[in-house]
C-alpha cells in the first residue's frame, strides 16, 4: 500500500473510473492519505462520483508518472468507511486541506465519504517505447 501512496502522490492527480449505467465515467481525483495501512480517498457525497461507487463499486485508479515511462493501474472494489472510522477519516482529509470544510461542512448530504479498495489488484506498467505503430488505418 505505501507504494501506491508513493505512486499517486508522484503523480499529482490521478483518474478514478466508475460506471454509471451503461456508461463509463472518468475524473480526476489528488487527495488520498493512509491511514493504518490503507490508502483512503475521499470524494463528495453529494456527488455523481458517490452515487456511482454506492450503484457499482467496482472501479479502477490511474496514475501517469512524472517520468512519463510508467503509470499505475489500481482495480478493486469501493469500501466506504462506516461509522466512527469514516468520522475519524474525514477529519484527516479535512485536517489536511482546510479550504475543502468550506465544501464538506459536515451537514446532512455534504459529507466526505471515504473509500479503499478491496479485493485489489495494482499494476505498476510500463509505456510502450516511442515508434511502436500499434494501427494504421489512415491509408497513408
Amino acid at each position: 500500500m505505501l507504494k501506491i501512496d508513493e505512486l499517486l502522490t508522484a503523480s499529482k492527480a490521478f483518474f478514478l473510473a466508475t460506471v454509471d449505467g451503461d456508461q463509463p465515467k472518468l475524473r480526476p481525483l489528488g487527495a488520498h492519505h493512509v491511514v493504518d495501512g490503507k490508502v483512503w480517498l475521499g470524494v463528495g457525497e453529494f456527488k455523481n462520483v458517490y452515487r456511482q461507487l454506492a450503484a457499482n463499486p467496482k472501479c479502477e485508479i490511474v496514475a501517469l508518472q512524472p517520468d512519463g515511462g510508467h503509470w499505475l493501474r489500481w482495480t478493486g472494489t469501493a469500501v466506504f468507511a462506516q461509522g466512527a472510522e469514516r468520522e475519524a477519516l474525514e477529519e484527516v482529509f479535512l485536517n489536511a486541506m482546510p479550504p475543502l470544510r468550506n465544501i464538506y461542512d459536515k451537514s446532512p448530504g455534504k459529507r466526505m465519504m471515504c473509500f479503499t479498495l478491496a479485493d485489489s489488484r495494482a499494476e505498476l506498467i510500463m509505456m510502450m517505447p516511442p515508434g511502436e505503430l500499434l494501427l494504421d488505418e489512415s491509408g497513408k
